[in-house]
């Protein structure tokens, strides 16, 4: 509850019931004991309830009568560290429209301030050193409060009364413009130059509440081509921020769920679809139609936005595959082949914290990346942690999971744990975030890949009990916790890989689950990639394995425009390893399924980053086409095997003879869908009506899900993810919940059933 203006709230509160007494942060939550008449305190008790502030959540409400006694006044008191540090300090908030009206007004003193907050928003995780959540425990404890936000602060009835971050330009941080080699810039408005050079085609890195951003003209497409070239990013989609609503909706169309999830405290960057008329360049998402789209969500953003008149790219300040850049001078030493101009300040960032990503899916936001904003919001899992736990997540996409009590804490968006620094960045918000906490994990969960550094860092822990998950087990687990499951449930995780517990790569799985054992029932006909993961990459390697899996080694490749881009002689070494079974894996995932049809109906060669070839199949498909494929599904024994070479071989045809494109995609999505209920009708019949859940990075394929649901009808009970991602970023949570479920039941290891 801890910053969010809720004690002011109570007080607020108190006084106009008559009720007297006392509130008080403290390290499990808030405490408040109240004294007077009993039809005030049962008033009072029931609009506690009944109507908390914008950002407060009340997760648990616990009321006992205690012995009266005569109180003259209600009071705040002083927040009281004790041993238990569970609390929930919370995100990162974005600006208030009454901080915004001040910003804005001429005659406020805090107008043009680019600092401006008070208990309702602004920074908190992001500038939170310790707990409890007080201005000493944060990075504002240098700035000394001038009288008069002094007066605020201790004012009860006022909206800033104990807001940590409060200051305004007499006392607070100030923000300046530097060059390239650091040195300030002279200006009187340091913000209206940035948007300036933004307005010459230059690009400005810009410090926010969790890091820079990289700030350029999203109208100007050699703005955009130049901040590609220098941030070595080629086709991956760029963040637009707008100014406001309206801009956002000239940018996409925003139905209204799209328009709440834009406006929330959040303000994550939402994916939706292009308008066709936006002033934004075809390379700020190449490719696609769709946009990622974000509001500002803080004051130095709303005063660049409205400065610069125009659109903004604003991406994350790093180089691709690099960590968030989120101190100054990191920031000027590691982006100053990328940035002409910073604009930068002196309210230090104690946690880096990327920008999460949300997306509505089948009438529903979900969350596919879960940082600013978010994080450290706690997940409830009563019942899972008898000790506590951290959960060392996946290889790409990887966010942390610490549990203990009956909470889950997913730690911020670390990304690819590829590379030195990003892995250092993955070691430093650990240690951070147990300290924050005070969790001493007893158990330490991991991937069961041996390759992947999450997996290393785990093995490498002091920590004696080790729990290792199966990748998409944990992917369901993390679904059903989401839920306040334990199952069993029929867990459908479509991704595009995770190793199995055979040693092949699983990725196309119906499994029935609880957190201690599961079952694998189903999976997809494995997809042979020639070279391994350079197939991943060049996928016309996965289209050709699928082609000559489907046709017997006697398919008509040389017709298909894909393998005409291909030299022949590559062509025939690929085909003759694939035929010898020579340096190839196999893979069950789905999402090799995607990146092979994908391939051979855009003839795409190449995936320039991970999921380009899928997404782009996804989005060309016909949402009114209705048509499907014939599929075959094979017994044991072991799990059954779903065969879609019947489908391919049409598909192919189709392709060949011209069909639209959107029409062979929505045919193949509907074939999909259709054939996982086949699947989940097989696991039914064995284990009984149980949940179904949807999760793996597959299920943020928008069209995907909806026909899944419209095929499962009512006959089955499906449940999505909302607020943990569907991908990578989530299995943590999974993997925590089932490690401490594995300990509880006296194991090590999770119990894996042979399907017979």
């Amino acid at each position: 509850m801890q910053g969010v203006g809720f004690r002011p709230w109570v007080y607020r509160l108190a006084g106009a019931h008559g009720v007297g007494g006392w509130v008080r942060n403290d390290a499990g939550g808030v405490t408040i004991e109240a004294f007077g008449a009993a039809p005030c305190l049962d008033a009072f008790v029931s609009d506690l309830q009944a109507a908390p502030p914008p950002a407060a959540r009340i997760v648990e409400f616990r009321c006992r009568a205690i012995a009266g006694r005569p109180v003259p006044a209600f009071e705040i008191v002083a927040s009281d560290a004790s041993a238990d540090r569970r609390v929930s300090i919370p995100a990162d908030l974005a600006t208030c429209p009454d901080c915004l009206r001040e910003i804005g007004d001429p005659a406020d003193r805090r107008h043009g301030y680019a600092f401006t907050n008070c208990t309702n928003c602004g920074p908190r995780f992001t500038i939170a050193i310790d707990i409890p959540y007080d201005r000493r425990n944060t990075t504002m404890a240098p700035f000394r409060m001038c009288p008069p936000c002094q007066a605020e602060y201790e004012s009860p009835s006022d909206r800033r009364f104990h807001a940590q971050p409060n200051a305004c330009p007499a006392c607070g941080p100030r923000v300046w413009l530097a060059g390239p080699d650091g040195r300030e810039v002279a200006s009187p408005d340091p913000i209206a130059e940035a948007a300036g050079a933004i307005g010459r085609g230059l690009i400005v890195a810009v410090k926010g509440l969790g890091g820079f951003h990289l700030a350029c003209d999203a109208t100007s497409a050699s703005a955009v081509a130049e901040l590609r070239r220098r941030k070595r990013r080629d086709e991956k989609p760029f963040a637009v921020m707008a100014a406001d609503l309206d801009g956002a909706g000239a940018i996409a169309r925003l139905d209204e769920d799209e328009r709440r999830l834009l406006r929330s405290t959040e303000r994550p960057i939402v994916l939706a679809r292009r308008h066709p008329a936006a002033a934004v360049a075809a390379n700020v998402a190449p490719g696609s139609p769709l946009v990622g789209v974000m509001l500002p969500y803080a004051p130095l953003h709303h005063l660049l936005a409205a400065a610069a008149g125009r659109p903004l790219v604003m991406t994350s300040g790093n180089l691709s595959e690099e960590p968030l850049a989120y101190r100054n001078d990191e920031a000027l030493d590691r982006l100053a082949g990328i940035a002409d101009f910073f604009l930068l300040h002196d309210r230090d960032i104690d946690t880096r914290c990327d920008d999460s990503v949300a997306r509505v899916i089948a009438g529903e936001p979900v969350v596919l990346r879960r940082s600013r904003g978010y994080v450290p919001r706690g997940i409830a899992a009563r019942g899972h942690f008898a000790e506590p736990v951290l959960a060392c997540g996946a290889l790409l996409k990887n966010t942390f999971c610490l549990g203990a009590d009956g909470t889950a804490y997913l730690g911020p968006h670390i990304g690819d744990l590829e590379n030195l620094e990003t892995y250092d960045a993955y070691e430093h918000a650990i240690g951070r975030m147990e300290r924050f906490l005070g969790v001493a994990p007893s158990i330490i969960a991991h991937d069961l890949h041996p390759d992947y550094l999450s997996t290393r860092y785990a093995l490498q822990r002091p920590e004696p009990i080790k729990v290792a998950v199966q990748h998409h087990h944990a992917h369901v687990c993390a679904a059903l916790a989401e839920h306040g499951l334990d199952g069993p449930a029929i867990g459908v995780a479509y991704d595009g890989t995770g190793l199995g517990t055979d040693g092949t790569a699983w990725g196309g799985e119906v499994l029935v689950a609880d957190c201690t054992r599961f079952m694998r029932v189903a999976t997809f006909r494995p997809i042979r990639l020639a070279g391994g993961d350079l197939a991943i990459r060049q996928v016309w390697r996965q289209a050709l394995a699928l082609l000559d899996d489907a046709f017997g080694g006697d398919a008509p490749v040389g017709r298909f425009l894909l393998f005409q881009q291909v030299q022949p002689r590559e062509l025939a070494v690929v085909r003759a390893m694939l035929a010898g079974g020579v340096n190839t894996a196999t893979a069950h995932g789905v999402g090799r399924y995607f990146d092979a049809v994908g391939a051979l109906a855009l003839a795409k060669t190449e995936s320039r980053y991970e999921g380009q070839v899928a997404m782009e199949w996804n989005l060309a498909a016909d949402p009114d086409e209705d048509g499907r494929y014939a599929f075959a599904v094979a017994g044991g024994p072991g799990p059954h095997e779903l065969d879609l070479r019947p489908a391919i071989r049409t598909l192919a045809g189709e392709l060949l003879a011209g069909v639209p494109r959107g029409t062979v995609s929505a045919r193949f999505h509907n074939t999909l869908a259709a054939a996982t209920m086949a699947l989940v009708d097989i696991a039914t019949r064995r284990s009984g009506d149980l949940p179904v859940v949807l999760t793996g990075g597959v299920f943020q394929n928008a069209l995907l899900v909806e026909r899944v649901v419209r095929e499962a009808g009512t006959r089955v009970r499906v449940l999505r993810h909302a607020s943990v991602p569907p991908g990578d970023g989530g299995l943590a949570l999974g993997q925590a919940v089932v490690a401490s479920a594995v300990v509880r039941a006296g194991r090590r290891e999770v119990v894996e059933d042979v399907c017979a």
